[in-house]
């Protein structure tokens, strides 16, 4: 049976031969909004919550790690599915990566099944050991539990919002995730507080905007207005394909697993500090992953981009799309970076209004933070990696971003600086971070450049004869 031919060729086109600026903007414009719109609805969940009290919001701040550990299976599965499916398609391998979609479906709904069992399970004891204090254990119970039960549709959402990107349209993927932050961030109000369900009422509309999300995505799935097409026929029963996507995949792994780790470390060396400074970091976490969400969602929106031209072995395309991209995000943290740390105040104070303790807390961490931020751009050197198929390279360096450095310097510093450690800890692990992976961008520039040369005198038999002839 004849495929989608002209629509895919189409997209080849655009991918292999537009210009890099346009279309990465364009790629990324959505993407950007989708991860704005993300980090929006998380911090209306601690806008909202706070507003309840202290322990409350220390409890988002302890519950957000269980949900970094959700988005390690949906972001393991799906950037595995993701990057597999961009060179795929770049290589014009159509069936394999509509087997990789739906198994990477499955295998996403699977994970995420087994998670929210063992959460529901040993639930109490897992808010303990990230970090919640008898007084914030309570709100962690109830917003940890609706959060749990939502953990199979999330894992598939991050899925199907990948496979969207993967084959350049993230204007589709923006609109899921549009859809169910703008539904999370009304519902946040209605229920916290005009039903009367408390910190229970935050998860709710987590779990329903979630759900909204994924029907939307799958929606164009099912109506045949991708690329892909996902069946359950397809699913396979191989166990090297599920073995494939999560290799592919473990730099997320190891990116979004040990951010779930740091973030429990982080709220256990709070812990000694009392409720205050748990949910002063809990803002500034959330702060900062509201800046950090630009950068992701550039390094989503060039995915495709690096993954068509690599597995087309347009070299100089690869290196013009990492360059674009991190000029751009290095002008951007440049600027939002310094306006955060003017304001930094205000910022934490419209949180936890005349609360001073969280508001001094929190100002000396958000602007600690600040400084390095225009770092954080490096993260996109990980995502590169991935989606040109070095697993290992890529898993390493994320472990170095999220956790390598971070986790020994919070097991030392509070201990001999006290409440500064806490604050200084991820700015120092940012810096670390940095230092490590430049070496890794060279070594990588320079390996595109091999790649490059090995081809053209590849093609060069070929083309004397055609000169020969002239």
């Amino acid at each position: 049976m004849a495929r989608k031919t002209v629509s895919e060729e189409e997209q080849y086109q655009i991918m292999t031969t537009s210009p890099i600026p346009k279309l990465v903007t364009s790629l990324s414009i959505p993407t950007v909004l989708s991860m704005l719109v993300t980090g929006l609805y998380n911090m209306a969940d601690t806008f909202f919550v706070a507003q309840i009290g202290t322990s409350a919001t220390g409890a988002v701040g302890v519950v957000f790690s269980i949900m970094a550990l959700i988005q390690a299976i949906g972001f393991t599965v799906g950037m595995g599915t993701n990057s597999l499916n961009s060179r795929l398609l770049g290589a014009k391998r159509h069936e394999e990566a509509d087997v990789n979609i739906s198994s990477g479906i499955f295998l996403a709904a699977v994970l995420g099944l087994l998670f929210m069992a063992a959460g529901l399970i040993w639930q109490e004891r897992f808010l303990l050991l990230l970090g919640a204090t008898d007084t914030i254990l309570p709100f962690a119970m109830q917003y940890s539990f609706y959060i749990l039960l939502g953990a199979p549709v999330m894992s598939m959402t991050f899925v199907l919002n990948n496979c969207l990107r993967s084959e350049g349209k993230a204007a589709r993927a923006m609109i899921g995730t549009i859809s169910g932050g703008v539904l999370n961030m009304l519902l946040d109000p209605v229920l916290i507080f005009a039903f009367d369900m408390g910190i229970a009422g935050a998860a709710v509309a987590t779990l329903v905007s979630q759900c909204v999300s994924m029907g939307i995505l799958a929606g164009f799935f099912v109506r045949r207005q991708t690329i892909q097409t996902p069946r359950v026929r397809l699913i396979s029963r191989k166990p090297w394909i599920y073995l494939n996507i999560l290799k592919t995949g473990l730099p997320s792994l190891a990116r979004q697993g040990l951010a779930s780790l740091s973030s429990a470390m982080l709220n256990n060396a709070a812990n000694a500090f009392g409720d205050p400074t748990i949910a002063a970091m809990s803002v500034v976490g959330r702060c900062a992953y509201m800046l950090l969400t630009v950068i992701i969602g550039l390094g989503q929106g060039f995915q495709p981009v690096l993954g068509y031209n690599y597995g087309a072995k347009k070299y100089d395309r690869v290196r013009a799309t990492l360059r674009f991209t991190m000029l751009v995000g290095i002008v951007f943290m440049l600027v939002a970076g310094s306006l955060c740390f003017l304001f930094a105040p205000q910022v934490v104070e419209a949180f936890r209004k005349g609360d001073m303790q969280v508001i001094a807390i929190g100002t000396y961490a958000l602007r600690a933070q600040c400084l390095t931020l225009p770092l954080q751009v490096l993260m996109i050197v990980n995502i590169a990696l991935q989606v040109t198929g070095h697993p290992l390279s890529a898993s390493i360096n994320a472990m170095e971003q999220r956790g390598l450095f971070l986790i020994p310097i919070l097991m030392i510093l509070p201990r001999y600086i006290g409440l500064r450690g806490v604050q200084l800890a991820q700015p120092l692990s940012d810096l670390l971070f940095a230092l490590a992976t430049v070496p890794v961008l060279l070594s990588f520039l320079r390996e595109l450049k091999r790649e490059e040369r090995a081809q053209d005198r590849a093609n060069l038999p070929a083309q004397l004869p055609a000169e020969e002839a002239k």
